[in-house]
């Protein structure tokens, strides 16, 4: 389980960023960002590690390339740690980013994975948008590869 006051810190730092972007406010989205990932490597390796923040820097990572090692790493901490719900929505988020890549068989692979881990969760729209992405990938998939 996430530390409560790390938790309420990287939501609280979310909020501000999203409110820094949608102002198109780049020195404030730069300085909360800066924030954001001190926290993740403050605590990095240590007991107060955890998946959601290192989730959430790489939600607000602005280059598709660069938030992908950032998925990456919080996917290892989800399954080091064994949380359900956070390997779902990483590698859900990794997916789609994955798409936008023209990565489409790793895209498959990360939402296999992730409707796998999301059998033992109660989000239902998360297990919804997964298996409608797999569905829509895996039927373009065969229509593609036709003579």
């Amino acid at each position: 389980m996430i530390n409560t006051k790390i938790h309420k810190s990287v939501y609280e730092l979310a909020e501000k960023l999203m409110k820094a972007a949608d102002k198109d406010d780049r020195e404030a989205f730069n300085s909360l960002y800066a924030e954001l990932k001190a926290v993740c490597t403050d605590n990095e390796n240590t007991d107060k590690d955890h998946p959601e923040q290192w989730e959430t820097l790489a939600d607000f990572e602005e280059e598709i390339e660069d938030a992908l090692p950032g998925y990456e790493k919080a996917l290892g901490k989800a399954v080091d740690m064994d949380l359900k719900d956070h390997m779902s929505s990483i590698a859900f988020s990794m997916a789609t980013l994955q798409i936008e890549l023209g990565q489409t068989d790793v895209a498959i692979k990360s939402l296999e994975n992730a409707k796998i881990s999301a059998d033992r969760i109660d989000d239902k729209e998360l297990k919804k948008e997964i298996d409608e992405l797999l569905e829509k990938l895996l039927a373009g998939q065969t229509t593609s590869t036709r003579p």
